[in-house]
């Protein structure tokens, strides 16, 4: 007994004075990783000697800021789930506008986003807006109520207030009629109100799965900590969708006055971009969750089944999705907007809540006004994220100088997203201008083409212009030196806003 008692100390002294240097070798080890990773994958050199700067002065805790904060890439395989199949068509002659001369530049912008984008264009979709949840929600729960095969429903927010409890209700209805249901919600999302949704949807035993649930007490889970799904989409028996940047929360219906009010635009949507729109759920689900969601339930409609529902005459917009996440799908939507502004030729209609573009779209915008193009930027002049409003200004004067024209709208904060390109392309969904959706999150948006739908779309940018006020470079230059330097800082943050 003696002995092993004396061959135990021996051991922990052993441990107690190589202990130190195991610790340094680890740090070491972490250190040098971390340093060959972003040496190897940040794109930017800027990027990459800031972080490496962060590794080599704070060894113990760099390493791990650059797991949670710099390590923004996932690799995940699409499913194939033989959708593509069954409604890919070639792009069309005249993008939803026969005999239209003024379009056929758009077929080349039609042609590079085929190229980036793995789906293709469809025809014969109708799309139509929705304004704030006072439009949006009764419509979709309407849906939802009507569900007979399926609901997937997706949500960056999902708050638990009164708005989320009804759309609790309907789910839990629709599932006791026997209606597949799945809802998937942004772990981070999820966060947003307390109690959150989860709990509701679990006693309701509605099928859920939160996206990426990381954090920093899930050391195996800490490299997406920084990651998150803001795509919003309703799907419903496979023929009816709503998409969009609309959050499912009170503070959307405005006209029951909330404490926090705010604005957006959503979408309702039939036709054959609806099974893309179902496909991107799937992805998703499949991502999350390991089950495949397959079959008439999901997918009940082949080209052929188009045709016997009148899905080609429902509408006469031509239109496809576009996915976007730091995933295969990374700077596709990058890419859609570069090719967008290089193709304009008469009107670019910006409305974003947030504006952090990056050195490549600040040219772009810049070079499309140089040519010509009359360049519209509608923001929020109160935005509800202070911070990401100052980084904002101290970008603003970069595209005023070229002649770019920034409105800046009146309370309550407008949340809305749209893109419009010489009255005939229009880019709606649930991406921002900055780098978290270009970079960071994963986003679903949908092009269309045709010059009705563009044209309601004017009609809505306009109004939007009509209450906005004009910024001007002198009143953009005529901030105070301590506003400037505050706008400064926020910028040099702009990437991980």
């Amino acid at each position: 007994m003696l002995c092993r008692k004396t061959s135990a100390m021996r051991w922990l002294t052993l441990l107690e004075h190589f202990w130190p240097h195991l610790m340094a070798g680890f740090d070491l080890a972490a250190v040098l990783l971390a340093s060959g990773h972003a040496l190897l994958h940040k794109r930017e050199p800027r990027a990459a000697t800031l972080w490496i700067g962060v590794i080599w002065l704070l060894p113990a805790v760099g390493p791990l800021l650059y797991l949670a904060f710099g390590v923004n890439r996932l690799r995940r395989r699409a499913r194939a789930l033989g959708v593509r199949k069954t409604f890919s068509r070639a792009i069309p002659d005249d993008l939803g506008e026969p005999a239209s001369a003024s379009a056929e530049h758009l077929q080349h912008l039609a042609r590079v986003v085929s190229r980036v984008v793995a789906l293709p264009l469809t025809a014969g979709n109708k799309i139509e807006p929705l304004v704030n949840g006072d439009a949006a929600f009764p419509a979709m729960l309407a849906a939802i109520e009507a569900a007979k095969k399926s609901v997937a429903l997706a949500s960056y927010i999902f708050d638990n207030d009164a708005t989320g409890k009804k759309f609790v209700a309907a789910l839990a209805c629709a599932v006791q009629r026997g209606v597949a249901v799945r809802v998937l919600v942004d772990a981070a999302g999820a966060r947003y109100s307390w109690p959150p949704i989860t709990w509701s949807l679990r006693r309701e035993k509605i099928p859920f799965a939160k996206f990426l649930p990381a954090s920093l007490f899930t050391p195996w889970r800490v490299a997406t900590i920084n990651l998150r799904n803001h795509r919003k989409s309703l799907v419903v028996d496979g023929e009816i969708a709503f998409s969009g940047g609309m959050n499912i929360r009170q503070g959307n219906l405005l006209a029951e006055k909330p404490a926090q009010p705010v604005q957006d635009l959503h979408f309702r949507i039939t036709g054959p971009v609806v099974m893309e729109l179902q496909e991107a759920f799937a992805n998703d689900w499949a991502f999350t969750t390991g089950e495949i969601l397959a079959g008439d339930t999901w997918f009940p409609h082949s080209e052929t089944s188009f045709v016997r529902a009148g899905w080609q005459t429902a509408g006469n917009v031509i239109a496809r999705v576009v996915t976007d996440g730091p995933d295969e799908d990374f700077d596709k939507l990058r890419l859609t907007l570069l090719a967008a502004l290089a193709e304009a030729q008469e009107s670019v209609q910006i409305l974003t809540p947030y504006f952090l573009p990056d050195t490549a779209l600040i040219s772009a915008l810049n070079l499309a006004a140089l040519r010509g193009v009359r360049v519209d930027i509608v923001l929020p002049a109160k935005n509800n994220l202070p911070f990401v409003h100052w980084a904002s200004r101290a970008m603003w004067w970069q595209v005023l100088e070229r002649g770019c024209k920034i409105w800046l709208t009146p309370p309550p904060f407008d949340h809305s997203k749209l893109m419009i390109v010489d009255g005939h392309w229009v880019l709606l969904g649930s991406a921002n201008w900055d780098a978290r959706s270009l970079r960071l999150n994963f986003e679903l948006n949908v092009e269309c083409y045709g010059r009705e739908f563009a044209g309601a779309m004017q009609q809505v940018f306009q109004q939007k212009i009509a209450a906005a006020r004009e910024v001007t470079l002198a009143e953009a230059d005529s901030r105070s030196l301590p506003a400037k330097l505050r706008d400064a800082t926020a910028r040099l943050f702009s990437p991980y806003l």
